[in-house]
């Protein structure tokens, strides 16, 4: 194997592991000799490829920002209609939160709630634009084939990510009375209804 791709899957694996400390712990609870100390790695080893928390925090939202919305290009990618795409969007982040909870706790508990750490660098939303992008784009697609009611892209937005991310906090919370895949049909179709032209 060549060097650099051992240094990138050290960097994989470093990521990995600040992720689930991070979701698990807490952002200002885990240093960075807890993630080294879980990789068995020296800590002056570490700061070589992340020189700081702040900096590892940020390529954490960046990375599951990316997986999301490589997930999410594929059904853009797809002839699937508008109702039918909200479905699948609302089926992957639902699934990502059951089986990679990490990811979207990550989200929800660190980036939203520790703004300070993403100010530099990650101004506006620059460090989920991988997200953000694939997201606009479905926008975009449904309104041009009028499918969905053109508005403001926040708007479409907060309501989606309301419902997303509101079902999958009252899942962390332990609140739901099912599993989170009960609620798909019915929170996409709430999705599309509030959304069509």
């Amino acid at each position: 194997m060549k060097i650099a791709d051992k240094k990138a899957l050290k960097r994989e694996s470093i990521i990995q592991t600040a992720l689930q400390l991070f979701s698990t712990n807490g952002f200002h609870r885990t240093t960075i000799p807890d993630i080294a100390s879980k990789l068995q790695m020296s800590v002056g080893n570490l700061y070589n490829y992340f020189s700081s928390k702040d900096l590892l925090a940020q390529e954490i939202i960046k990375y599951t920002s990316e997986a999301l919305g490589e997930k999410i290009r594929v059904v853009n990618m797809s002839e699937a209609s508008a109702e039918e795409k909200i479905h699948q969007i609302v089926t992957i982040y639902f699934t990502m939160a059951k089986e990679k909870p990490e990811m979207i706790e990550y989200f929800l508990r660190v980036y939203l709630s520790n703004r300070e750490v993403f100010s530099d660098g990650c101004e506006g939303m620059v460090c989920v634009s991988g997200f953000i992008t694939e997201i606009m784009i479905f926008f975009d697609d449904c309104v041009s084939s009028g499918e969905l009611r053109n508005q403001d892209f926040f708007s479409a937005f907060g309501l989606f990510m309301g419902y997303l991310g509101g079902m999958v906090f009252l899942k962390g919370e332990e609140v739901l009375p099912k599993e989170i895949e009960f609620y798909i049909d019915d929170i996409s179709r709430n999705i599309y209804n509030a959304l069509k032209a």
